[in-house]
């Protein structure tokens, strides 16, 4: 009984730090924007625009919808793999951006592979805010 009882207090204090853990990345993500831009605030339209806009770095994934579905609450699927992919939302309860470390590890393979480039600050705010404000909405 005490076993259950501390894995449970145990689960009761991790569940609301990883919930934090996109949040904390959004507020680094626009402290090292703001430096270069002075007064950004990441902005959710733009991540929208962002997410949906077709770039000609790859013929086959041309933007981030192309894998991850215009409903990036949604589970997607790799175009060239065909792997599924589980969403990018943080609201679809999946456990994106809850690793710092992993999350730049995808934004960087993406971003190079999508977009053609590493993707700024910025951009990378812009999305997430979007992902954490509008997505499944």
């Amino acid at each position: 009984m005490q076993r259950i009882l501390v894995s449970f207090l145990t689960l009761a204090v991790t569940l609301p730090a990883f919930a934090e853990a996109p949040q904390q990345m959004l507020a680094s993500y626009a402290a090292e924007a703001s430096r270069d831009q002075r007064g950004f605030a990441p902005s959710a339209e733009r991540g929208r625009q962002f997410y949906l806009e077709k770039r000609g770095a790859a013929e086959k994934m041309p933007n981030c919808a192309t894998c991850h579905t215009e409903d990036p609450a949604a589970p997607g699927k790799h175009v060239i793999t065909g792997k599924s992919i589980e969403p990018l939302a943080p609201v679809a309860g999946s456990a994106r951006f809850g690793d710092g470390a992993k999350t730049e590890k995808w934004f960087r393979r993406n971003c190079k592979e999508v977009v053609g480039r590493e993707c700024s600050a910025a951009e990378k705010a812009d999305l997430l805010r979007y992902l954490l404000t509008k997505a499944g909405a």
